[in-house]
């Protein structure tokens, strides 16, 4: 039986490390461990450029970004089912394939010409395709396409105010905001207001995505951008496969949480291909479906608590990395603090957050270590206990009601299908 154990072990970690190698192996160009080069998506579209076609390139393996989120942990217990998410974009495309039959559009946002928003709506919420590795965080969530931009994705504070509004009036739970804006108005101070009356979460780029022409030298100040920058917003940066910020990215010192987002595969709005793409916009589609994940299993806590919930569950670091696994597992015990908050923990984390995913697969060992030590004991306690006379009772089994104290089990969350990233 242990050298049984010992294979297993062994072969999950030989696993893990193998993902993470191709992860790190690969260009920006790529699918995370694939040779399959996929076209770069665009944030807009300069004048007279024609509108995204599609891809006919497929991303046949599991991208880092699954991997690291471990969102084949997460499936089994959560799927976003019942829940809303606002996509405020360049619009989200009702023919998108991974996406057939969840997207409701206000107005026209149901055509995508720049394709960012079907990018971000499928990192939210794709459904798994034959022969394809690639899904969204929540593959049961519905979308609401919002247009926060013109139709070639340029962007204004009072485009974006009118797209939180119309999310927020359209029965959205949590609502994704792609622009970040170098400044605030009473317009957009007021969208964000209304959300947080109607208990729905907005989370917001916290900078603009990366220029695509940056490099080591041309990093900008840091600053605050907007509306990811407004109280009760959950701002969300970029980070890369080794959780770094991308070369030249814009900063900022107001940001909640971490997530993917440099070199991220999605898809497009027309076709069953695939894009790859980069940007804190992107990150915050990942913190999206995460938040409709918890929403859905927890639907009793708030806007409010559920933001200081993906908060308390994440990664350590300067800025907390987002963990889907540990926020939806996590069993409440007590009232969520705000989101920028750091007083309060409202969970009782299952595993030791600091070790990193390496460390948990390594529990198995640890479990199985625990299991010989107690063997030996009772080898030298038995023995020596009946040598003094001693025998463990056997409680008679009665039949009845369980004895006071005991509690069943619960189960955290409502199951879903999902694919295996192994």
């Amino acid at each position: 039986m242990t050298t049984t154990h010992g294979k297993a072990v062994a072969t999950g970690l030989a696993l893990l490390l193998t993902a993470a190698a191709s992860a790190v192996g690969t260009g920006s160009a790529s699918a995370a461990g694939s040779t399959v080069q996929l076209p770069v998506l665009a944030a807009r579209l300069d004048a007279g450029a024609a509108c995204a076609a599609g891809s006919d390139r497929r991303a046949t393996d599991v991208p880092w970004e699954q991997v690291s989120l471990q969102l084949s942990r997460t499936w089994p217990f959560a799927s976003g089912a019942g829940v809303t998410v606002g996509v405020v974009d360049t619009g989200v495309s009702s023919a998108a394939p991974a996406l057939k039959g969840r997207v409701t559009a206000v107005g026209d946002a149901g055509t995508d010409c720049v394709g960012h928003g079907t990018f971000v709506a499928g990192l939210v919420g794709a459904a798994v395709a034959d022969g394809v590795r690639f899904a969204g965080v929540a593959q049961q969530a519905r979308i609401l396409a919002v247009r926060g931009s013109d139709a070639r994705g340029a962007v204004t504070a009072e485009r974006v105010a009118d797209g939180i509004r119309a999310a927020v009036n359209g029965g959205a739970k949590v609502v994704t905001v792609s622009a970040a804006l170098a400044g605030n108005t009473p317009t957009l101070r007021s969208a964000v207001a209304l959300a947080a009356k109607k208990d729905v979460l907005v989370i917001a780029a916290a900078v603009p995505d990366t220029p695509a022409t940056a490099t080591s030298t041309d990093t900008p100040p840091a600053r605050n951008y907007y509306p990811a920058a407004d109280d009760g917003v959950l701002s969300v940066l970029d980070v890369d496969v080794s959780g770094k910020r991308p070369t030249g990215a814009y900063t900022t010192s107001s940001a909640s949480i971490a997530a993917p987002g440099d070199g991220v595969v999605g898809i497009g709005p027309k076709k069953a291909g695939h894009y790859i793409g980069s940007g804190a916009s992107l990150a915050a589609g990942f913190v999206a479906g995460a938040a409709a994940l918890v929403r859905s299993v927890h639907p009793d806590l708030t806007a409010t608590q559920t933001a200081a919930l993906l908060r308390s569950s994440a990664y350590p670091a300067d800025v907390p990395r987002l963990d889907p696994y540990a926020a939806v597992t996590s069993v409440l015990t007590g009232t969520a603090a705000a989101p920028r908050g750091d007083s309060g923990t409202p969970v009782h984390l299952p595993e030791d957050k600091a070790a990193g995913p390496l460390r948990r697969a390594l529990w198995p060992a640890s479990a199985g270590l625990a299991v010989i030590i107690a063997v030996v004991w009772l080898g030298l306690i038995l023995p020596r206990g009946r040598r003094l006379g001693w025998r463990p009772s056997k409680p008679e089994r009665t039949a009845g009601p369980e004895p006071e104290g005991v509690e069943s089990p619960v189960p955290v969350g409502t199951g879903a299908q999902g694919t295996s990233e192994s």
